[in-house]
């Protein structure tokens, strides 16, 4: 069978020991070539108005999403005979209905409230291309537009299709495949495409993601692919945009909540060179922070499931960075600046409670200074704990997909608890980390910052959500 031709011929010896050609394919091109009809009597003269009969009963049936295919013979060949073109008796149609998956119609609803356009490119009739498209809701209650290869000959006709929404494509060829990726692409769109044939291969090499069926693709289309689909449902593809959509705004969780804790690890040696006072936090202090009570938390983030409205949010430009000034600016200069206070304030709290007075040297053995020190380590792990909650979302209100969802992330904000109690009151730690012990009305004095950080950054949100929501 050839796409282009749209039929196929067999040459099969009878019992008889008499060569008959078998015909079929599309009913138009077989009809073409038949000059004889089947009947009662056994045949007749194939006139105008029964090939008409025979096309109309067709288009009855691709409009039910049938595939209808045209059958005719032609018998008693000369030995020696080629493969003939025309003078074929017509035998009849023949219908096959292979119905999209109970899931399609629901996944292609899905992507649409994400922001994915769905296109049908098939190279079944017209009248079949629009049962089956309107069956999974591709128009979306509006008009359906099918476009056959005679509607893209002229100048910008295949852009203008291409920009219609709700059309389909019926009877293309693998050619026309490939110039309607090319034409999506010129456009500006990320095209993915799946196929299972040979004659999908150009354009699945083609677009930006080639989609080959695991189950029904042949070895070609696979090797064509980028991803090749196990269970050939269509579904999983909109599963695997969710999880994809996912993966991704969990990078952008565990970056912030990362370069957040950077502010008030750099603030302190700001301080310390401009104003000449002792260094609040020491680099091994740094380096606890970094490689000990941020790790858990910050990977537990990373597992995070999907946000609830994520599948109803716009595709991400394909010019936004994964360190985007939103993420940068909250991490630098609306959170990090809150973490960094709280690590000042209870550094001069505690420095105050012990009388220094400003301008006073300080040795690093000394107490004091031990213990300031320490406040202002605590005070980063304190505020990173409110800042793991209110980093499980970057636009959506923790309060409504709730505090407890992510179990590893309490487990991994426990740890770091633990941890920084036992960095602030083990003597073996104290030794390598240089801190002492601080009273507990230290770390109460650290938890109004914690909470403001926390209604800060919901705050923020929630005003976000709702601009999103109106």
């Amino acid at each position: 069978f050839d796409s282009v031709r749209k039929r196929m011929t067999t040459l099969i010896r009878q019992p008889d020991g008499r060569l008959a050609a078998f015909l079929q394919g599309a009913p138009e091109v077989v009809a073409e070539r038949c000059d004889r009809r089947a009947n009662e009597e056994g045949d007749g003269p194939m006139t105008a108005e029964t090939r008409e009969t025979i096309l109309a009963s067709a288009r009855e049936m691709a409009q039910g999403a049938m595939r209808v295919l045209a059958v005719a013979e032609k018998n008693d060949l000369g030995e020696g005979a080629g493969i003939p073109e025309d003078g074929f008796t017509f035998l009849g149609l023949v219908g096959m209905e292979d119905p999209p998956r109970p899931e399609v119609p629901g996944a292609v609803a899905v992507c649409r409230e994400a922001g994915v356009r769905v296109i049908m490119v098939t190279g079944d009739s017209a009248e079949t291309a629009r049962a089956v498209a309107d069956r999974v809701g591709l128009g979306d209650g509006g008009a359906i537009r099918v476009f056959t290869p005679g509607d893209l000959q002229g100048a910008g006709s295949l852009r203008r299709a291409v920009e219609t929404p709700g059309a389909v494509f019926a009877r293309m060829t693998p050619a026309h495949k490939l110039a309607i990726v090319s034409a999506l692409k010129r456009t500006g769109e990320i095209v993915a495409v799946t196929g299972d044939g040979v004659n999908d291969a150009p354009a699945l090499k083609k677009a930006d993601i080639g989609v080959a069926m695991g189950m029904a693709g042949t070895e070609v289309a696979k090797e064509a692919s980028d991803v090749v689909l196990l269970d050939d449902n269509f579904a999983s593809i909109v599963a695997g945009i969710e999880e994809g959509r996912a993966v991704y705004a969990n990078i952008k969780k565990f970056l912030s909540y990362i370069l957040t804790s950077n502010v008030p690890e750099v603030v302190p040696y700001l301080a310390f060179a401009i104003f000449s006072i002792p260094l609040p936090l020491t680099v091994i202090q740094i380096l606890a922070v970094d490689l000990g009570t941020d790790m858990l938390p910050a990977l537990a983030l990373g597992r995070e499931k999907p946000e609830p409205d994520v599948m109803r949010r716009p595709p991400r430009p394909r010019t936004e960075r994964l360190l985007s000034w939103p993420l940068l600016s909250r991490a630098y200069l609306l959170l990090g600046p809150v973490e960094a206070a709280a690590g000042l304030a209870g550094y001069f709290w505690v420095l105050a409670a012990g009388g220094w007075k400003w301008g006073t040297p300080l040795a690093p053995s000394d107490p004091l200074y031990m213990q300031a020190t320490t406040m202002c380590l605590t005070a980063i792990v304190v505020t990173q704990v409110a800042n793991g909650l209110t980093s499980r979302s970057e636009t959506t209100p923790v309060r409504r997909i709730g505090f407890l969802g992510n179990r590893l992330l309490l487990w991994g904000m426990a740890c770091e608890v633990a941890l920084q109690a036992a960095i602030v009151y083990h003597p073996a730690l104290n030794a390598v980390f240089g801190t002492h012990p601080v009273p507990l009305a230290g770390w109460l004095f650290l938890v109004p910052f914690a909470v403001f950080l926390l209604v800060l950054n919901e705050a923020r949100k929630e005003i976000a959500f709702r601009g999103r929501a109106d």
